[in-house]
């Protein structure tokens, strides 16, 4: 049954992510109607990526298992709109036969960004041309984990081959298509500079589409659907033109001097000339009229809601398309300084025929265009404020083309919109930008003042809001489906808990627990018999955010990058794509999808911007929201993450993000402050790199303080695989050990400790000494314990029946006699990283325990996976983190076997480990 709600769910959800896809896809360029093409084009197809196209970045956030993905070749020749040069193809097929794609052995991050083109011949390209009289080109690039991008040929730019393919098919054709077929922005300043560059009369970011993507792409190209995706993100002509450039990368730390001036609220205040494309910036295969037929102000004072009705009108002849609504607000300079624009609502209306009109109405609650003041240079420190003087607004096809409307509102005087206390202020000393004196051409001259400094006593704080302990009342009785039937109250069921079963439940164990859905990231709540006897299931924790990662080697469907996805503008499909993953998750019994990624494009070269959606705050909080609230729909949770400032991958654990208050709260908080309120989010990642000095999973004004004394926010907290932590007063050294600053911070959960020792405490982390030691109260780990099990409650493992782990699985022998059978008195020799079969002959019935001996070389935030089957059905996971390249034990689980020889089949999903041996131990 559960495998039929998989195949259903699945079958339910391609559709949407191919119309997703679709609508993600930003056309930039479109001269001389280039586009769509029509039935008497014919095309020729350069670049690699039309066969090997991408259809997800690397690492966690990319490596889904897919029951098949689309390839762009595959989908332009379903299109029954587009006609293809076929020769060309065969000359691409022969090639990349003979050069395959690199995938850098396969492991964890290991693929190169790029793959080496097809050098073209005159020859080639010229014959090219005579049969067909378009040409698309394709330029790949992928991104990911633990590795940004650079700005160098192969990554942010294109390589020699690239732009020899590129102007080689200029010279021959007149009508070029680039399609971007990426997971970040680029480069694109070559597009002025190309030999022949007049020839390039159209580019697209198809970006990566997920499984879907090949159909997504000749759906736009055919015109089928007309392209509504709009960037959100600004693309510069150079690297150096974005202000994070100059505090990027470091393995130290990075000053945040920029302050809230990211992305186009830089370029439109400061330096508008270094803009190629600007964010919201996209076209359509035709056009349309915008005005502003109504605007209403309701309410006062805070309370205020400023509702615009826009009438959009498809004021071409031929094509039907949808059109993104985008409002920016301009607030006045005051004491504070403000970016030119910024954005302030949006919409999309439906498929506009030719002719037709469509009414958005966008509403905006003044309180959302407030400012926070961290140094009271207002007069009111530590608040959001609205600064006196005339807001207005402005409305078009980006934030460049945005005209003044009609509409605007005057304060008279300063308006406090929320009063709030001094938190996570910076601790270093820097100067960070602000507008000084506007010019003659309208932008601002840049000024720069001191960072305010922290001021507050952390120690005070945390003294002051310590929790409640509750006497330990050891077992009453109480299940936790008693709490949950309103039978008993959770401080009387968390009471019963011992101290070494609190220690226990803050501790998730993984990767690939076979406590739940086999291969996915965490097993957590109920991880230890005592725990699940008091009722208490194991919920199941998946990757994500572009679909369900499953090291086991299961399939599961992949959407769209993080990125595609904001660019569609339209929440209300995201909503209703992840409800249909959400659906897809409870038909593989999966709790929580570790996702959406919402961290801010602060720079180009972040390796997982893919994950995240865009430069803007708000354009990621309503995307977030949407997504979070699709998933809850279907009755399971998004876990945001990575929380918060995880703006680079260098360093990643080390680094300290270092900023204003200000910075923090308006760009680098808001999304995911939108995502607890709009979004009614409950489960929450913290990042692995310190901010002002503090670790993110033991920052207690980043846990408690804000997230749950400003925002209300009463779901659990949990760290990103093997995070450090450090004092969550003094700063300073910081281990994976120091749980007890995580528990103290109101960092709920630690993930991951292997699987089986989260009660033995494998880890050898302080929980319980540093209660010994009164460094940490039992009272503070009951909180923890009363935030997980809230959780569990609300999530599906609680409406599922209660099963208990049973750790031994029986498989049965083969029923033919294999003479040749390896014997499993001795570890069998293997020394292999690609899939093998071995059949095993088994002399005595009994209980045999799994084992492994392996090694990764890579560094120990890797993941690698393989899996074994028994004769055909799965039995077990072996996942390994890197080892340095140097031989360790892998811990399998126990089999029951009857006598007989079995088919032992080793699957690499996750490759990059060396499997040495297997050993099959009699009990």
């Amino acid at each position: 049954m559960q495998t039929e709600q998989i195949r259903i769910a699945q079958k339910n959800l391609v559709p949407v992510s191919r119309k997703a896809a679709g609508e993600g896809i930003v056309l930039l360029e479109n001269r001389q109607n280039t586009l769509p093409l029509s039935s008497e084009d014919t095309v020729s197809l350069f670049g690699r990526c039309q066969i090997d196209t991408y259809r997800s970045g690397t690492g966690s956030g990319g490596a889904v298992n897919v029951p098949y993905a689309i390839n762009a070749l595959e989908g332009l020749r379903a299109n029954k709109g587009v006609t293809i040069n076929e020769e060309l193809v065969a000359v691409y097929q022969d090639w990349i036969a003979e050069n395959p794609f690199d995938d850098g052995g396969g492991g964890w991050a290991a693929e190169p960004w790029f793959q080496h083109e097809m050098p073209l011949s005159d020859d080639i390209v010229k014959t090219a041309a005579s049969k067909s009289n378009k040409a698309v080109v394709f330029i790949g690039r992928t991104a990911g984990e633990d590795q940004d991008n650079a700005n160098e040929a192969g990554s942010y730019k294109l390589t020699d081959l690239e732009l020899a393919m590129v102007n080689k098919v200029n010279a021959f054709f007149d009508n070029v298509i680039i399609v971007m077929n990426v997971t970040n922005i680029m480069d694109m300043s070559w597009l002025n500079t190309a030999d022949h560059k007049d020839s390039i009369t159209a580019v697209l970011y198809s970006w990566a589409a997920g499984m879907e993507g090949g159909h997504a792409l000749a759906d736009v190209l055919s015109g089928d659907i007309a392209p509504s995706g709009r960037l959100t993100n600004t693309i510069a002509y150079k690297l150096s033109d974005y202000p994070s450039d100059a505090n990027f990368g470091s393995k130290v730390c990075n000053q945040y001097q920029e302050d809230i001036y990211v992305g186009y609220r830089y370029f439109e205040t400061f330096n508008k000339d270094a803009v190629q494309y600007p964010f919201g910036h996209g076209l359509s295969y035709t056009s349309f009229d915008r005005e502003c037929t109504s605007f209403k102000v309701e309410g006062a004072g805070i309370d205020t809601i400023l509702t615009f009705d826009v009438k959009v009108t498809n004021t071409g002849s031929q094509y039907k398309a949808k059109e993104v609504v985008q409002l920016y607000v301009e607030a006045p300079q005051g004491k504070l300084g403000k970016p030119a624009r910024v954005l302030a609502g949006f919409g999309k209306t439906c498929e506009l025929e030719a002719g037709q009109s469509d009414t958005v109405t966008i509403s905006v609650a003044l309180s959302t265009l407030a400012s926070f003041d961290d140094n009271g240079i207002t007069g009111k420190a530590h608040a959001y404020v609205l600064e006196a003087g005339s807001y207005q607004f402005y409305l078009g096809e980006s934030v460049r083309k945005a005209t003044l409307i009609e509409a605007k509102l005057n304060l008279l005087e300063l308006l406090v919109v929320e009063q709030l206390e001094e938190a996570m202020a910076a601790i270093q000393q820097f100067e960070r930008l602000k507008p000084s004196t506007i010019s003659n051409n309208g932008l601002y001259e840049k000024a720069y003042e001191p960072v305010p400094q922290r001021t507050v006593s952390l120690a005070d704080r945390i003294a002051e809001n310590m929790p409640t302990t509750y006497p330990i009342s050891g077992d009453k009785g109480i299940r936790l489906a008693d709490v949950k039937e309103g039978r008993a109250t959770l401080e009387e069921f968390i009471a019963q808990l011992s101290l070494e079963q609190l220690a226990t439940i803050v501790r998730g164990e993984g990767m690939c627990s076979p406590k739940v859905t086999p291969g996915t990231a965490a097993a957590f709540g109920g991880v230890s018999d005592s725990l699940f006897e008091l009722g208490i299931p194991t919920a199941a924790a998946a990757d994500g955010p572009s679909g369900i990662r499953m090291d086991s080697g299961h399939k599961a469907s992949q959407v769209p990058i993080g990125t595609l996805l904001a660019c569609t503008w339209n929440t209300p499909l995201n909503h209703e794509l992840f409800k249909l993953v959400g659906e897809e998750m409870q038909a593989n019994l999966i709790d929580t999808l570790l996702g959406p990624g919402i961290n801010i494009h602060r720079h180009p070269l972040n390796g997982r911007n893919f994950e995240y959606f865009s430069e803007d705050p708000f354009m990621t909080g309503i995307m977030a929201a949407a997504q979070t609230r699709g998933l809850k729909v279907a009755g399971v949770s998004g876990t945001i993450k990575h929380f918060a400032a995880n703006d680079q991958e260098t360093a990643r654990v080390d680094s300290d993000s270092a900023m204003s208050q200000r910075a923090l709260r308006e760009i680098h908080l808001k999304p995911f402050e939108m995502a607890v309120k709009l979004g009614d989010a409950t489960t929450i990642m913290t990042s692995y790199n310190p901010i002002n000095g503090h670790w993110a999973a033991s920052n207690y004004d980043l846990n408690t303080t804000i997230l749950r004394g400003e925002w209300g926010y009463s779901g659990i907290v949990m760290t990103d695989w093997w995070a450090k932590m450090n004092d969550c007063v003094l700063a300073g050294e910081e281990s994976k050990t120091f749980t007890s600053f995580m528990v103290r911070a109101q960092n709920d959960l630690y993930m991951v400790v292997e699987n089986d020792t989260a009660e033995t405490n494998g880890m050898g982390d302080n929980t319980i000494q540093a209660v010994e030691d009164g460094t940490l109260t039992i009272g503070e780990l009951q909180r923890s314990a009363m935030n997980i099990c809230r959780f569990i409650m609300d999530a599906p493992v609680m409406s599922r029946p209660l099963k208990k782990y049973e750790p031994i699985k029986p498989f049965a022998p083969q029923a033919k006699i294999c003479e040749d059978a390896i014997s499993v008195t001795q570890p069998i020799e293997l020394n292999t990283a690609e899939n093998v079969t071995k059949t095993i002959k088994i002399e005595t019935a009994g209980e045999y325990h799994c084992s492994a001996v392996a090694n990764y070389d890579r560094n120990s935030l890797a993941q690698s996976s393989c899996s074994m089957h028994l004769n055909g059905l799965f039995s077990m996971s072996f996942p390994v983190n890197g080892t340095e390249g140097k031989s360790v034990d892998v811990d399998g689980l126990t089999v029951k076997l009857e006598a007989g020889t079995y088919e032992v089949h080793i699957n690499f999903v996750k490759r990059g480990l060396m499997l040495e041996t297997l050993s099959f131990t009699k009990l």
